[in-house]
């Protein structure tokens, strides 16, 4: 499978190809600079490889939760991509991509618990719990917008081992003191990429999770009054 994914949800900018299990990655952090990098990337991700867009079988991007303007930005390229080549799309989730960078990095095993956090603006963190099973991030019951100081962990066993991922974690003074006292390591360092959306994408493509190019729309989570209520806005 020839698998093309997009990541533009955080201040990272990266695009990837997933090549029958083999990765291929551009990546750089730009907060800024998504629109000017993000098809460059994509043009010499596959002229590395000899391929055009015909080639590719399909399309992925982090959906979010994130940025709003680099949410967009991923929506419409990929949009435009699969209209154009008639693919269908993959939408991935952004937590759940910052999750399976922590199994990566950490070398997490089975039964292993992520706690994500993003720092979501207007003092609340994007927030989503997962367990590690056969090297993928499951959620743990639903992705949320929320102030920091009401995060929470699903029910786990004392002995079980947390790790918590995402810059939202740079919160943490503000959040629970039950919540920080379960997580053994915070890993602030971690972003939303594309090699990660890939991977994910594969997964969720033999799931019978794509979508036709209507359909691959972005999830902010953030309700829509709270959008309203931003300075300027009526």
């Amino acid at each position: 499978m020839k698998l093309l994914a997009l990541d533009t949800s955080s201040e990272g900018c990266s695009a990837a190809l997933w090549l029958d299990g083999r990765t291929t990655e551009r990546f750089e952090l730009a907060p800024r600079g998504h629109t000017r990098l993000l098809m460059p990337m994509v043009r010499e991700l596959l002229a590395e490889q000899g391929f055009v867009p015909t080639d590719l079988d399909a399309l992925a991007f982090a959906r979010g939760p994130g940025s709003f303007t680099g949410l967009r930005i991923a929506t419409g390229v990929v949009q435009g991509l699969a209209w154009g080549l008639s693919l269908p799309v993959v939408p991935v989730s952004s937590l759940a991509a910052v999750a399976l960078g922590a199994i990566e990095e950490h070398q997490l095993a089975d039964g292993d618990l992520i706690a994500v956090a993003f720092d979501a603006r207007m003092g609340e963190v994007y927030w989503a719990t997962y367990q590690c099973l056969q090297g993928l991030p499951v959620l743990l019951g639903e992705e949320r917008v929320c102030p920091p100081g009401d995060v929470s962990l699903p029910h786990s066993e004392a002995s079980a081992a947390w790790v918590g991922a995402g810059q939202g974690w740079a919160f943490a003074s503000d959040m629970p003191e039950a919540v920080v006292n379960r997580i053994g390591n915070r890993d602030t360092s971690l972003v939303p990429r594309a090699a990660q959306v890939a991977r994910l994408a594969e997964y969720g493509y033999r799931q019978g999770d794509a979508v036709s190019a209507e359909l691959a729309q972005p999830v902010y989570i953030r309700d829509e009054v709270a959008w309203k209520k931003l300075p300027g806005r009526e």
